[in-house]
């Protein structure tokens, strides 16, 4: 039997998604959890490995049992046992066995958040959006962003880690928009670089704060280097919004 996990998190306690010995993870929170629920060893699959830091609303996950589990009972137990962390499953449905969490998505939405304001904000704020003090030029910015439409080689915006095997991707959309005292930037791709959206976002704020011109951000984006582009934006401000299939 197939199930499949609809999660948000809070990254900020965590390693990331991935489990790693001696680190706390969701995806070892999520397996620890399901032992203790269902008396089972079991492998939790992502639909994507987000970083340290790194928030979901609309995460994905599927484990496999030979157990035929009622899915609310799960979803009861799923709930309280992860509650000393801040994990939340909003579902548990029974799926295909054809269902891949990672394998069978066809878009993956990402919304970055930027606090705007002369001043940061306190407490827990400042873990949920990336502070820039300087007016950002929303037009400029989307200006910018319409140039990474389409399929590009993004070695400009890629990590040096990164493990894909080629830095051609196809980004379906980048919108940029005023939420409150936020600018939000929201991209849509079947997948994405290691770092790719952070990279992104640096250089479209350097756009917005006039410290590049939409011409040097053509620039470095042609270059296909990463020494060419901008400071990586830090890690909060970025969350795993939703996931087509």
């Amino acid at each position: 039997m197939r199930y499949k996990l609809l999660l948000e998190y809070d990254g900020t306690p965590f390693i990331g998604w991935q489990k790693q010995t001696g680190h706390l993870s969701i995806q070892g929170v999520l397996e620890t959890a399901l032992k203790t629920a269902i008396r089972e060893s079991i492998t939790v699959w992502g639909s994507g490995r987000t970083d340290a830091g790194v928030h979901a609303l609309g995460q994905v996950a599927h484990f496999e049992t030979q157990q035929n589990l009622d899915t609310y009972k799960i979803f009861e137990s799923l709930n309280a046992l992860v509650r000393p962390y801040p994990i939340v499953i909003r579902s548990v449905e029974k799926v295909s066995e054809n269902f891949h969490a990672r394998f069978s998505a066809k878009k993956r939405t990402y919304v970055y958040k930027i606090q705007n304001t002369p001043f940061p904000a306190v407490g827990l704020s400042n873990l949920r959006a990336w502070w820039v003090r300087l007016p950002l030029d929303i037009k400029a910015m989307q200006q910018a962003a319409n140039l990474l439409i389409g399929k590009h080689d993004f070695s400009t915006f890629r990590a040096s880690e990164c493990q894909a095997k080629s830095p051609i991707k196809t980004l379906d959309s980048c919108t940029i928009k005023k939420v409150g005292e936020n600018v939000e930037v929201c991209v849509s791709a079947k997948s994405f670089l290691h770092h790719q959206v952070r990279n992104m976002v640096g250089a479209l704020v350097r756009v917005g704060t006039g410290k590049w011109s939409t011409d040097d951000f053509q620039k470095a984006f042609n270059a296909c280097d990463r020494t060419k582009g901008a400071e990586t934006a830090p890690a909060h401000g970025l969350y795993f919004v939703n996931i087509q299939y």
